[in-house]
């Protein structure tokens, strides 16, 4: 399931952002990006983010933002700095360039101020960890409201699904005579009535009959799709129960079709294919 959560959390030096974002996927993929002054944390954050976020492609991203740069532990390489702005002189004096601002340029080569990464302390873990946790509120009601959508839209589809099911059956009751009339006419045109033993091909017509019936198949389809309305209730996370029951509503769906015989009927079982993969569309955006 799609996903969006940012928060942000301040101290007196400093200001702490963490962004999340998430892509469908089956299982959980996370990406945690944090600040080297954070690593011995990277652990919990990431068993938060089994326990609270659970599935999808997700990327967590939390910076830092020092409010007074000068706050930030840092260290000035003066040798490498002289060896770089000499450099630039000599470079400047060769194209015939005027040597201007050349010390604010070596100011920001490679390596000149370098910052010390040591470990956060508490006060700075409670401000990252606040920014974490309101945004994961932020994230999980990101995806309540667009699961919200979806369950409206997969309940409808399943109670369409049961309303085409009632078509079927309404569709069937001349079903079986007309199959029993159909084969008649043609063992008539065959070998003319006269020359059928009747008893042999009520036997016979009786097992045909019994092949092409789809009694069960109406039974386990309408209790599949209540099951699946009953399932979308459920407040934990049931994406792949979901999964579950669709595949089991498309089991019946295809034998219904198969076993129907009927030119209505397979057109209404063709509107129920459309319906369930659609359902199944869905259900890849649903925990």
């Amino acid at each position: 399931m799609t996903g969006y959560g940012i928060a942000y959390m301040e101290i007196e030096k400093a200001k702490y952002t963490v962004e999340i974002k998430s892509l469908n996927s089956k299982f959980l993929e996370l990406n945690l990006k944090l600040p080297r002054t954070f690593s011995d944390k990277e652990l919990f954050l990431r068993n938060e983010c089994t326990r609270l976020i659970e599935r999808g492609k997700v990327n967590v991203t939390a910076t830092v933002e020092y409010i007074d740069v000068a706050e930030r532990p840092s260290r000035l390489n003066t040798a490498l700095l002289q060896a770089y702005y000499k450099q630039l002189k000599e470079l400047a004096f060769k194209f015939n360039d005027t040597p201007d601002n050349l010390l604010q340029v070596a100011v920001t080569l490679p390596d000149v101020i370098t910052y010390d990464e040591e470990l956060a302390n508490d006060e700075e873990w409670a401000a990252l960890s606040g920014a974490f946790f309101a945004a994961v509120t932020k994230f999980n009601q990101f995806r309540a409201d667009e699961g919200g959508v979806l369950k409206a839209d997969l309940a409808m589809r399943s109670k369409k699904l049961v309303e085409l099911l009632t078509e079927v059956e309404s569709r069937e009751t001349n079903r079986i005579p007309l199959i029993r009339e159909r084969i008649s006419q043609y063992l008539d045109a065959a070998v003319g009535r006269e020359n059928v033993d009747m008893n042999r091909f009520e036997q016979e017509l009786i097992f045909y009959i019994d092949k092409l019936d789809i009694t069960e198949e109406k039974v386990r389809l309408r209790s599949h799709c209540n099951y699946f309305l009953e399932a979308l209730e459920d407040s934990n996370a049931n994406g792949k129960k979901l999964g579950f029951i669709s595949q089991e509503m498309g089991r019946e769906i295809n034998t219904l079709g198969s076993k129907a015989n009927d030119a209505g009927i397979q057109q209404t079982v063709i509107l129920m294919k459309e319906e369930l993969e659609k359902i199944k569309e869905q259900l890849l955006n649903v925990l």
